[in-house]
């Protein structure tokens, strides 16, 4: 090999004489430090700004969308109903596995078996003196042209998962939307709900606490509609978005999480197990028989229910009849027989290995079950997944890695109690505590209109950075973030205290920084027949413009956790959060024997530390910026880790008092509705229970809880600063 400065190998012939380079060489050996110095600058200027970087790969992400890609993965998803724990599904598994597995991403099936509910038997009939009787179909009527007629007696016949088994006939009471203060205005209007059937329509709360409500004021049955005010307020689906007469909303009413059998345990292989009579009387089960009908059935019962008329906002639309409490004189004969089975699920878990920190994860995940086709819920975000999956494909052809390990993750038995991401979470509990930076939950992509997010705070600012890069699906001279901002909702970004999607057990099981995003928030006919690909084509996303922007939005949020040496975490909007909840309490104890001191004083301790840490990260982008052979990798290290396992901070061993699966202290579902998050959640159960009481003992437990979460808040600062006491 030739000398590096390219002179000639010296000679026999050469004269014994010194090159011109010698003196070059010489002052090198004499005076080294310049040389250093200028190599490790073309070193630096090579990795800056010649080396493709994390935003050179996140635009090339953002470029790659295909709407067709999402098209025909949807088209091919929904062909058929799939609800978990039957063939379709499992044929729906293999085909989110042989696509991921199609990029060359170790793609594995993950079976787990656990209890799930299906219909034996149902009848409902409506009688009322000189009306005779009328037997409900209890059947969701196709329509002319129907592409899906054929495979639509596929579909599980309508009916409410873990429902108790058994038959009952007793008068009706209108009881509004199920809610306990709709319970509580009854037995204070003096309507007797003992023995009776409570009929509730859809809407405000989880389904289950509907059915549980009604069971807590001694209804024997419940039978929850969907009211056209709130489901059918313009055309019926084919001609218009809206649910058709004889639609259905079915559905979970468990309001426990994870496999019914294995209560704060992995579902595991030879694992102790709970028999399904046992799991059955859960006090998280309904305990009554129900059912769910049609909006066109609902009202048929409702014009035949007696007694006072409902206040104003318990009533209907313009073309509704007057509402009336009850009870009676209509009689509803309610019959239901579930068929509770051990059943096979399946999740698909692929794997892109991280190259500088492979033991760090960032984890996206999306269900893959559905009530009957799924078009919105869930796989219009199965969709999305894949054609995300695509395009992380296309990256790596171009040389792309990403820093940290990307896990793509599709469950399965969402729909009846979150089961696949929780049985995995609880299996793999210790990994996934340890390692993971964030969990990025996508449901259903999309509704329709609108750019919706819910976060744990200190993802907050990334999420809107994020929706800056992003087009409008619907606006191509605006962004993702101009849509969001024009949305007016309030607030800006959730919060996932609620128990609506997978994201349950990271966030509030064991502490992972999580969101959740979606296009669109809501639709009318979800969970019935009517979800399937056609409703998705006319009305959801005709040029499926919105499922690239998803999984855009998805990805993006995605790279920037795997690909910046420094995560993308500000802290700062979780001390606002914490001080604001503190605001909201101290306004419902006002006057009570509480003391909240302790409780602000630990927000001001995490305030400091975000402060420390903030001028910490300062000072690592400026050494980034002007003195980037300046490498402190473990300092980054160190830093990034504080801010991963502040969030795990916030949780706590015995979990929330009566609900010890929730481990979380700052998020969790409201105790009278599974759908509703609730900030400092202990806090507000034990306030409820005490405003319901009144005795000295139950205010003390108010205090206790806010002890509980000062704790836990201190622990937090003490975890960001990285300090000890």
């Amino acid at each position: 090999m030739p000398p590096l400065d390219g002179a000639d190998e010296p000679s026999a012939r050469a004269p014994l004489l010194p090159s011109p380079a010698a003196p070059r060489r010489a002052a090198a050996r004499l005076h080294p430090l310049p040389l250093i110095v200028a190599a490790a600058f073309v070193a630096s200027f090579h990795l800056l700004f010649l080396a493709p970087g994390p935003s050179h790969y996140q635009s090339l992400f953002l470029s790659l969308g295909s709407n067709d890609t999402a098209a025909a993965h949807l088209r091919a998803l929904t062909q058929r109903p799939h609800v978990a724990g039957t063939r379709a599904n499992s044929l729906a598994a293999a085909y989110v596995r042989d696509a991921l597995a199609s990029h060359s991403f170790p793609t594995r099936l993950t079976p787990y078996s656990v209890l799930l509910s299906y219909p034996a038997r149902r009848s409902l009939s409506l009688s009322a003196p000189g009306r005779g009787t009328v037997h409900f179909a209890l059947e969701q009527e196709t329509y002319p042209g129907d592409p899906y007629a054929a495979v639509s007696a596929e579909a599980v016949p309508t009916f409410l998962a873990y429902a108790a088994s058994g038959s009952v006939a007793a008068e009706a009471v209108y009881a509004n939307y199920g809610r306990a203060e709709d319970f509580a205005y009854l037995a204070a209007r003096g309507v007797n709900v003992t023995g009776k059937v409570a009929v509730a329509r859809y809407g405000k709360v989880f389904r289950g606490d509907i059915v549980r409500n009604a069971r807590d004021a001694g209804a024997a049955a419940a039978v929850i509609y969907t009211d056209a005010k709130d489901y059918a307020a313009g055309k019926a689906f084919p001609d218009g978005p809206w649910m058709p007469p004889t639609g259905v909303q079915v559905g979970s009413t468990f309001k426990g999480v994870g496999d019914p059998t294995t209560p704060m345990w992995a579902s595991s292989e030879g694992c102790q197990r709970l028999s399904i009579a046992e799991a059955m009387a859960s006090d998280d089960m309904p305990g009554i028989p129900a059912l769910p009908v049609s909006g066109m059935d609902g009202e048929a019962i409702l014009r035949l229910i007696g007694g006072d008329v409902a206040p104003e906002e318990w009533q209907g639309g313009a073309a509704a009849p007057a509402y009336r409490l009850g009870p009676g004189p209509a009689v509803l004969n309610l019959t239901y027989v579930g068929n509770e089975t051990m059943a096979t699920i399946q999740n698909v878990i692929s794997v892109i290995e991280g190259k500088e920190e492979p033991e760090r994860y960032v984890i996206l995940g999306n269900h893959r079950d559905a009530w009957t086709f799924g078009g919105v819920d869930p796989n219009s975000g199965t969709a999305a997944l894949l054609e995300l999956a695509q395009r992380l494909s296309k990256l790596q052809k171009k040389g792309w890695r990403p820093r940290r390990t990307i896990i793509l993750c599709n469950w399965d038995a969402e729909e009846y109690a979150l089961i696949g991401s929780t049985e995995w979470v609880e299996e793999n509990r210790a990994m996934i505590t340890s390692r993971t930076v964030a969990y990025l939950n996508v449901d259903s992509a999309v509704y329709g209109l609108g750019f919706y997010a819910s976060a744990t705070p200190q993802l907050d600012e990334l999420l809107k950075e994020a929706s800056k890069q992003v087009q409008n699906p619907d606006n191509r001279t605006e962004s993702l973030y101009d849509l969001w901002m024009a949305s007016n909702t309030s607030p800006l970004i959730g919060r996932l205290g609620g128990g609506g999607s997978d994201y349950s057990a990271f966030v509030q099981h064991i502490g992972i920084p999580s969101a959740d995003m979606s296009i669109g928030s809501d639709y009318a006919v979800y969970h019935s027949l009517y979800d399937d690909f056609i409703w998705m084509e006319k009305f959801g996303d005709p040029l499926f413009q919105r499922h690239v922007a998803a999984a855009s939005i998805w990805g993006l949020v995605a790279l920037r956790l795997s690909d910046e040496e420094i995560l993308p975490f500000n802290y700062n909007y979780y001390a606002a959060e914490l001080e604001n909840g503190a605001m909201g309490i101290n306004k419902r104890v006002l006057g009570m024997p509480v003391s909240l001191s302790p409780l602000h004083k630990s927000i001001k301790e995490f305030r400091r530390a975000v402060l420390k840490v903030d001028s910490e990260l300062k000072a690592l982008q400026t050494w980034k910026i002007w003195a980037p052979w300046r490498s402190c990798p473990l300092k980054i290290r160190d830093i990034n880790d504080r801010l991963i396992m502040t969030e795990r901070a916030f949780t706590e061993r015995e979990g929330l008092f009566g609900r010890p699966w929730y481990k979380h202290l700052i998020y969790g579902p409201s105790l009278h509705n599974d759908y509703g998050a609730e900030i400092y959640p202990g806090i507000d159960d034990a306030i409820q229970t005490a405003q319901r009481t009144k005795t000295s003992k139950s205010w003390q437990a108010v205090q206790n809880e806010i002890h509980r979460v000062a704790r836990v808040i201190n622990q937090a600062a003490l975890v960001l600063t990285g300090g000890l006491t």
